[in-house]
């Protein structure tokens, strides 16, 4: 009711008018603004352009469209959709769903804590109160940096945790006069569920947000709605993975990891944090278009420093005043897909 649909849904339909109606209601700008203008002008010379190299055939083409060139080049499709799908997965792979389903019954096997109900609670606040601050961080300082830094907060933190439990913290209990297992020493489990607390501030500020903001920005027009499901379907394919494992490594019956299970989460943090510095880009302040562009032109590691020299439009050609010929708006009205 409030929120339009996209100008990039109305020019991949051929529907122009509708999408310049939408761009005036999102950017709060006249009909005739020459802003508008110039980008509805640069989509309409994108989708042109991208439907040129994924042409749109079918329902069954368009997600096998997903997964086509090169592995070794930067800006293919299946490059993008392994980028989006496995971003997912390194967010589910820091852990914190540990925290957030199996928590209560962790904390409470050490004695430590009188009400782990109440932890918990402060575990979920703590993740609410924390994600608006990406609101703006991410603007900010970028994506990758978020990514970065971000996984370096929650890789040191998990190591803590790790390293404390299995020195003096969790790892260490004695039973009391009712039989009932009690950590030795109290402030140590108090400070590693400090620790906890931090890492859910690093998630929640940084991964949580973060990787969700950069798989509906990596996609080009023709595949991106394909491309954001996989990454999706990654997501909900990992929780689920990670829900089904966590009480094998767990369970007092099953692996007993008890705090080296911080272990595993700190190692695969470290795995996240590679993974970031390596093959994330920075799309920070680019429109959809222009990072099709950079991922074609530069390696993640030199993303940040790109800058758009030439648009869609420019290449397609524009009339005068700045708008595109009426001919290739007449074709991509007429090749609207309804894929």
């Amino acid at each position: 009711m409030f929120l339009p649909d996209s100008p990039r849904y109305f020019v991949k339909r051929g529907r122009i008018e509708k999408a310049r109606n939408a761009l005036v209601r999102l950017r709060g700008q006249p009909p005739e603004s020459e802003y508008v203008e110039a980008e509805l002008a640069e989509i309409i010379a994108n989708e042109e352009y991208e439907r040129s190299l994924i042409p749109s055939t079918g329902w069954v083409s368009g997600w096998a469209n997903c997964f086509k060139g090169s592995l070794w080049r930067q800006g293919t499709n299946v490059r993008k959709t392994i980028l989006g799908t496995s971003l997912q997965m390194m967010q589910q792979w820091t852990g914190v769903n540990f925290i957030f389903y199996y928590s209560t019954p962790f904390l409470k096997s050490t004695g430590a804590i009188s009400n782990s109900f109440l932890i918990s609670l402060i575990f979920t606040l703590v993740n609410v109160c924390s994600t608006p601050i990406s609101f703006y961080t991410v603007e900010r300082f970028g994506r990758r940096p978020l990514l970065v830094y971000g996984a370096l907060g929650m890789l040191i933190c998990q190591f803590l945790v790790a390293i404390i439990g299995v020195a003096v913290g969790f790892n260490h209990t004695h039973l009391d006069a009712a039989g009932n297992s009690i950590a030795n020493n109290i402030s140590a489990v108090n400070a590693q569920i400090a620790f906890i607390a931090i890492f859910i501030f690093f998630f929640a500020s940084t991964w949580g947000p973060g990787a969700w903001i950069v798989i509906g920005e990596i996609f080009p027009l023709p595949i991106r709605s394909r491309g954001v499901a996989l990454s999706t379907a990654s997501n909900w394919l990992w929780n689920t993975i990670i829900a089904v494992i966590t009480p094998y490594m767990v369970n007092s019956d099953k692996g007993n990891l008890r705090s080296s299970v911080f272990f595993i989460w700190g190692g695969l943090c470290t795995c996240a944090f590679v993974y970031a510095y390596f093959l994330v880009p920075e799309t920070k302040g680019l429109s959809l278009e222009q990072v099709d562009q950079m991922m074609e032109e530069c390696t993640p590691r030199t993303s940040s420093k790109w800058r758009p020299h030439e648009t869609y439009a420019s290449q397609a050609g524009k009339s005068e005043g700045g708008k595109l010929h009426s001919q290739l708006i007449a074709d991509v009205e007429r090749k609207g897909s309804v894929f």
